[in-house]
């Protein structure tokens, strides 16, 4: 079970483990840096030493010390257990939609599952849909004794309806949920046990989001193991040095007094992302839960996919304009956030120097990708062996059965990060250039 009520013996202070990996990661880099000499003074010879030591830097050095921090924290990270397993303190749920008259009634039949004790009152609100989204979330409302009351926002943004439905929270604790998420019938509880358990200074806690229509084509399959692998180990990792930079608007808690400390949800194309941040620049603490988990709809078509990820590189940059990471209190949340600032730089060496070296290779030349480039898989590998054994914990604890998909996986580990590289370059052009927000 993730949640044992036997404590541990030995507590090892977050802080070391935070030396420990980074003691780890660093070991990791000088090693790379020692067999890595040959292939800087080859690609020395062809681009400059200079250029040769930048381009090794973003192909190797950063992305290899970063897996290794990542390796280490999730090897010595233990989820702290629940102080109570079933609190009832009364929860709002606000669910901001536009044009969702096809999924709300799934989402809310969902929510009438939960096995929370305490009362919950639930907030549709209408984001100026041109469908019947508002008279069937009324009318599923009724026949499933929700406490929903319908909202309207006529000004577009997920932010606007956000704040809106801000307006008529009267509990301490709010939870934002998407209208294509549906919500595991233990997620509340869940998610409001972790709350309940934390220290006071923790003032949102984000969910675990899954992919539900993974069998839908290729795309989603690779999706799948992003959301199970990729996602949760940042998320498992930022949580465990107490910053989860984001506490996603697609399922997330929150104590409703700190969102209106901060003004609310912003008018940012990444609102939660930079949400988020405002919450650790003021020095409170971000947690994740694991258990807690919810289930969604991916992007099918390329398109869409394109558009969703170069949103979040887009709202990582506004993140970074509006709160540096320099300005963070905690150590923790200064290197998290500060991680950040290297990103914009690894994927465009990816896009535009290890991808033309891997066509290249293809034809005999080994400037940029070669042999050498193999060290890297192990520590790939065995980040997500080390994942996936946690996360089978996690879905054997909810009765949950991970699915066979080898194709998507084995998609996932060699080709993922050149399909998300371009994209993410693409939207930090967007950002740059300030173009037009695009949402689907």
């Amino acid at each position: 079970m993730i949640n044992s009520p036997v404590q541990r013996k030995v507590y090892l202070p977050v802080l070391w483990k935070f030396r420990l990996s980074h003691g780890g990661s660093l070991g990791w880099m000088f090693f790379s840096i020692i067999i890595s000499i040959p292939w800087i003074k080859e690609l020395g010879e062809i681009v400059t030493l200079p250029a040769a030591i930048v381009i090794i830097t973003g192909i190797a050095y950063i992305p290899g010390y970063l897996n290794a921090f990542m390796v280490v924290s999730l090897l010595i990270d233990r989820q702290p257990v629940f102080k109570t397993l079933s609190p009832e303190d009364p929860v709002s749920i606000l669910i901001a939609c536009r044009n969702e008259e096809k999924g709300i009634e799934a989402t809310l039949k969902q929510i009438a599952k939960q096995d929370y004790q305490g009362k919950l009152y639930i907030y549709v609100i209408d984001n100026n849909s041109t469908d019947a989204t508002s008279k069937v979330a009324q009318q599923s409302g009724k026949e499933l004794r929700l406490n929903v009351q319908v909202l309207f926002e006529k000004r577009p943004g997920k932010n606007h309806a956000l704040n809106k439905g801000l307006q008529f929270v009267k509990t301490k604790h709010v939870i934002t949920l998407d209208a294509d998420t549906l919500l595991h019938p233990q997620a509340v509880r869940r998610l409001m046990s972790r709350m309940s358990s934390a220290p006071k200074e923790v003032c949102a806690v984000a969910g675990a989001i899954l992919v539900r229509n993974s069998r839908k084509n290729w795309l989603a399959k690779i999706q799948e193991w992003d959301y199970f692998l990729g996602i949760a180990s940042i998320k498992r990792l930022q949580g465990l040095y107490q910053g989860t930079l984001v506490a996603q608007g697609a399922y997330s808690l929150y104590l409703t007094n700190v969102v209106k400390e901060v003004g609310g949800w912003p008018d940012a194309i990444g609102e939660d992302i930079v949400l988020t941040w405002a919450f650790l620049e003021k020095n409170y603490k971000v947690y994740f839960e694991p258990t807690a988990v919810a289930f969604t709809d991916v992007p099918t078509e390329f398109i869409h996919f394109a558009r969703q990820r170069s949103r979040w590189a887009r709202g990582m940059i506004e993140a970074l304009k509006r709160t540096k990471p320099w300005q963070q209190p905690m150590v923790f949340t200064r290197y998290l956030t500060g991680v950040n600032l290297v990103m914009p730089f690894l994927d465009f060496v990816y896009t535009f120097v290890w991808m033309p070296g891997l066509i290249l290779s293809l034809f005999g030349v080994f400037w940029i990708v070669g042999p050498h480039t193999l060290f890297v898989l192990p520590l790939t590998l065995l980040t997500n062996y080390i994942l996936y054994r946690y996360q089978k914990g996690v879905f054997a604890d909810l009765g949950l059965h991970i699915r066979k998909n080898l194709i998507g996986f084995f998609l996932y580990v060699l080709c993922y990060q050149m399909i998300m590289a371009p994209v993410s370059v693409w939207g930090y052009l967007q950002e740059f250039m300030r173009l037009r927000r695009v949402w689907k």
